[in-house]
């Protein structure tokens, strides 16, 4: 084995980044390829984590299957059914413990919604916040933080409102703008399939706080439910996942104060 293998071989053993299948694509031009190595990233599992899978396994097979045809029917989730997850902490996997969060890792939050999603995926769009409590955690002041964070791990749903009618697919097109007026952003625009809407009590609102910069004037903002000018409708009738209640949103004049830009601190 020359010592290009031998570097690629202790690379691949020690941080797992690649599949043994694109590992052997990137070497199939060497002659004397390794054996294969012992430990795959996405099935070699910890005991914390198996025993999390098993434990959402369970409570889908026991408090979510009964409810499928039920809730995809009437087009929301059961009461019983967001409660289960708030109260067994999978609406907050990995969030940090001091804001009630089980701090666990990505891997974690993943193989719960996995479980979820075997039994109804549309239930697993509501704990899948792994674009809105990291965000929060990461970019959110202090304040933001201490405030939201605590309520998402507890009682509070939420939403990501990205897509729009003419740029589903191409975000850097979204025609939602966020002109600043003295301290505060005032937003115009739409948003389209915004799952969980019926729900949420905030909504991560991507809009343009500067069109002549183009794609890179785009911010988030925090708007809570009952902001003044922010509309709600209906739920889209889909062809499945009708629980997840996907809703256009409106944004007419809608205020918000500059502090809940999540652009930067």
């Amino acid at each position: 084995m020359n010592s290009t293998i031998k570097s690629l071989h202790k690379i691949f053993n020690k941080q797992a980044n690649y599949s043994y299948a694109v590992w052997r694509k990137l070497l199939s031009n060497t002659t004397n390829l390794p054996h294969q190595p012992t430990r795959f990233p996405l099935t070699d599992l910890t005991e914390d984590e198996l025993m999390m899978r098993d434990t959402v396994a369970r409570l889908a097979k026991e408090q979510i299957a009964p409810y499928v045809r039920e809730m995809e029917a009437a087009g929301n989730l059961k009461k019983s059914v967001i409660d289960m997850l708030f109260n067994n902490g999978l609406m907050s996997v990995t969030v940090d413990p001091k804001y009630g969060g089980a701090g666990a890792s990505f891997m974690t939050s993943i193989l719960s919604i996995e479980e979820i999603s075997k039994v109804d995926p549309g239930v697993a769009g509501l704990p899948d916040n792994s674009l809105i409590n990291p965000l929060i955690e990461i970019f959110g002041t202090k304040e933001q933080k201490e405030k939201y964070l605590p309520q998402l791990c507890t009682n509070m749903c939420s939403s990501f409102a990205l897509s729009e009618p003419s740029s589903g697919s191409d975000a850097f097109a979204m025609k939602t703008t966020a002109k600043q007026d003295g301290g505060d952003f005032i937003i115009n625009g739409s948003k389209m399939w915004i799952s969980n809407a019926k729900l949420a009590g905030i909504f991560l609102v991507f809009a343009n706080a500067n069109p002549s910069a183009g794609y890179k004037g785009i911010t988030c903002f925090i708007v809570e439910r009952d902001t003044p000018g922010f509309i709600i409708n209906k739920s889209e009738r889909t062809l499945g996942l009708n629980c997840s209640s996907s809703c256009a949103l409106n944004f007419d004049n809608v205020r918000v104060p500059s502090s809940i830009n999540l652009k930067g601190r």
